[in-house]
């Protein structure tokens, strides 16, 4: 069995979404005596994490709301790095994409040291392709499903559907197949997302 951390280091100056200041994260540590205690301020949307419908949808569910029966389970990885741009509905449909799938999307954002402003996105008739299968969740290696889409339509029509949205994956050594996926996120109340730690495990049977 082989185990892949596809969860992306949380560090101060790592690369953080439109390289915007206010999203990077802050470490302060003071010793007193022999004791050394850290404090992290974070946003919720650092590295690798979920997002709640609440983050596009005015009144939408908070994280909470999110089974963890739905991190936990069989992921189908999709080798995209072909595409430029953006995943459309006619990169999709070649695939084998069936109901209650969990779909990731390994693009050339993984190979990317830092934050690309033209990052690979999921576009909106993708979306709503994923909503037609009626799979369950989808994640991507960018720190965000969706760039320069009016009215953020991508994350609309998947949480309209009530499909997961995972985001900030690192998928550089994991090949296209089935995995066994494990996604751990803090377990936050009343927010629009959570950072998590996600695991793949190849070789094991669900």
């Amino acid at each position: 069995m082989k185990i892949y951390d596809i969860t992306v280091p949380v560090f101060e100056g790592m690369p953080v979404y439109k390289n915007k200041p206010e999203k990077q994260p802050s470490f302060t540590t003071s010793t007193n005596g022999h004791v050394t205690e850290s404090r992290i301020e974070m946003d919720a949307h650092t590295g690798t994490h979920i997002d709640a419908p609440l983050h596009m949808i005015n009144d939408g569910e908070t994280f909470e709301t999110i089974p963890i029966d739905n991190l936990v389970g069989k992921v189908k990885v999709f080798d995209l790095s072909r595409v430029e741009d953006g995943i459309s509905r006619a990169d999709l449909e070649p695939l084998h994409i069936a109901e209650g799938d969990f779909v990731l999307f390994k693009t050339r954002n993984s190979f990317d040291e830092a934050f690309n402003f033209d990052f690979i996105f999921l576009k909106e008739d993708g979306a709503k392709y994923l909503v037609d299968r009626k799979i369950k969740g989808v994640g991507i290696d960018a720190l965000g499903i969706e760039r320069s889409q009016e009215g953020h339509p991508t994350h609309k029509a998947l949480f309209g559907a009530n499909i997961i949205v995972m985001e900030g994956l690192n998928l550089k050594e994991v090949k296209a197949g089935t995995y066994f996926m494990v996604a751990a996120p803090l377990k936050l109340k009343g927010i629009d997302a959570a950072p998590a730690r996600v695991l793949l495990f190849d070789g094991i049977n669900e």
